[in-house]
């Protein structure tokens, strides 16, 4: 039933866009020829879906075809909303008559709105395409009970939704892992989707190395994805490589002055309560939870728990699809404090498929904390 309700989601647009766009060409030979181009890009994102999932994904020409695969996923999507928009305007124009038949005839106005519909979704994703490395450091100060703890201040550096795979650029891990330095941290954490689950070749361990660049006080400590639970035997080798302690469904005490809890993904089937997790916590220290989905968010918030960490929405990634996100999730996108714990959801340091972002940024989140007397309401700096 999910896999009929993801296809009904993105043929019916398809082929919606493909009965409109049609009737644009006239010649017959033209006609053909648009269908054709048509169903290689209807078909793209599936073509490269399966292909990197091969062994030899990320050799040679593969590694491209996946790529230009991707990238036509967004450009359907933004060719329909732009067929759809032509047609409402048209409606628009019907009723009020703003422009006249003579001119909504004229071969060169229809030339011009041919051009426009097919070459600006072209330039929407070649924008996404560059966004979509650009990192953006995104800084809070939030207050939470001292309690026991015996330091003042801790400084985060948070990210997820890594999504390493065959078509993850070298030089943006890079620059992630100077960025992270360069805000000298006091501990680095990762809610999630780190890597692709099938991924297990030596790229995988130049970014295992990579992320042993990374320098903080306390180190690095991950929580599991979805995207980790499709996994191959060792699902956490890439982890022990890259220095990053995975929290599963456990705690650590870190420096005496706060707990650290990371939480396995919302789907996994011998998932704790947020309840048997607190329960295991012997003292009376500020608590920070790693959990890749924010969806037990309201249910976090009425326990004992200063900070929730996640990730996994991406922000939508393609606009408008953040507007879907923030009905989906009661927090889709930045901070929120509900009751006493503070709550936090990145749009992730990179995205799922195509390379492409057109809603939010790859973002670093810094969450500077303050340990005081008592609790009090997070700001953005």
């Amino acid at each position: 039933m999910f896999l009929f309700l993801i296809l009904a989601v993105y043929f019916l647009p398809t082929i919606y866009t493909y009965v409109r766009l049609k009737n644009l060409f006239s010649r017959r030979l033209d006609k053909i020829l648009f269908t054709l181009c048509y169903i290689t890009f209807a078909l793209g994102f599936f073509i490269a879906e399966i292909m990197s999932h091969r062994a030899d994904a990320g050799a040679g020409p593969a590694r491209y075809i996946i790529l230009i695969g991707y990238y036509t996923l967004p450009y359907m999507l933004y060719l329909f909303l732009l067929t759809l928009l032509s047609d409402i305007l048209r409606g628009v124009n019907r009723l009020l008559k703003i422009v006249s038949t003579e001119i909504t005839r004229d071969r060169k106005f229809q030339a011009v709105t041919t051009w426009i519909i097919f070459l600006l979704p072209a330039l929407i994703v070649a924008f996404g395409a560059v966004h979509v490395n650009t990192i953006r450091v995104n800084e809070y100060r939030v207050t939470v009970p001292r309690k026991s703890a015996v330091i003042d201040h801790l400084k985060i550096a948070m990210a997820a939704d890594f999504h390493l795979g065959q078509i993850t650029d070298k030089e943006f891990l890079e620059k992630f892992t100077d960025k992270v330095n360069a805000l000298h941290p006091d501990i680095v954490l990762l809610p999630g989707d780190m890597v692709e689950g099938h991924r297990d070749d030596g790229e995988i361990s130049e970014f295992a190395q990579q992320f042993r660049q990374i320098k903080s006080k306390y180190g690095i400590y991950a929580s599991p994805g979805n995207h980790e639970s499709h996994s191959r035997d060792n699902k956490f080798k890439f982890f022990s490589d890259a220095g990053i302690n995975v929290l599963a469904d456990s705690a650590v005490t870190i420096d005496n002055s706060f707990y650290l809890v990371g939480r396995n993904d919302a789907h996994s089937n011998n998932r704790k309560s947020i309840d048997e997790l607190l329960a295991q916590l012997p003292g009376n220290l500020p608590v920070i939870v790693l959990d890749h989905r924010p969806t037990d968010i309201e249910e976090v918030s009425r326990r004992e728990v200063d900070i929730q960490l996640s990730g996994h929405t991406h922000n939508g990634q393609l606009f408008p699809l953040n507007f879907i996100i923030n009905n989906l999730y009661e927090l889709g996108w930045g901070h929120k404090k509900i009751g006493n714990t503070h709550l936090f959801v990145t749009s992730g340091a990179q995205v799922w498929g195509p390379p492409v972002r057109t809603a939010g940024d790859s973002e670093i989140m810094v969450i500077n904390v303050d340990f005081v007397a008592s609790g009090g309401k997070g700001t953005l700096l």
